[in-house]
């Protein structure tokens, strides 16, 4: 499946006292990612969650650390599905510095399904395509 990209400018708020992206943050730039991966697919994530019943919920998360990002840089997140079934999906992410393509991060967040009871439920077949699921 193709991946998307999205840009974002570090802010102020979203560094530490070393003047780095709190490492936390980055976590932040892949669910920015996420929904912006799903904008594109011809969904919005919103929607979803208001008119299906359907959440994603994150059940683990991971980032690897490769390079400082700094205020006032603009940060490339390039967002794509790694697996998915009708229970969950795994999403990739991959962080680089859009002035030369250092990259800074990459990281994976697992989802399960889950419906408004907050029970895993089964992805209603009209977003399988937006995922790859045949």
């Amino acid at each position: 499946m193709s991946s998307h990209e999205t840009r974002i400018r570090v802010r102020y708020a979203e560094t530490d006292q070393m003047g780095v992206v709190y490492y936390s943050n980055y976590l932040v730039c892949m669910e920015v990612g996420r929904v912006e991966y799903c904008k594109a697919r011809g969904f919005r994530y919103r929607d979803m969650e208001l008119e299906d019943g359907v959440f994603l919920a994150v059940a683990e998360a991971n980032c690897r650390y490769s390079y400082p990002a700094r205020f006032d840089e603009e940060i490339i997140i390039r967002t794509w599905v790694e697996a998915a079934s009708t229970r969950m999906v795994v999403f990739r992410y991959e962080m680089r510095l859009a002035e030369n393509g250092r990259k800074v991060a990459t990281g994976e967040t697992k989802h399960v399904f889950l419906g408004r009871d907050m029970k895993p439920c089964r992805l209603p077949d009209k977003y399988k395509p937006n995922f790859g699921i045949r």
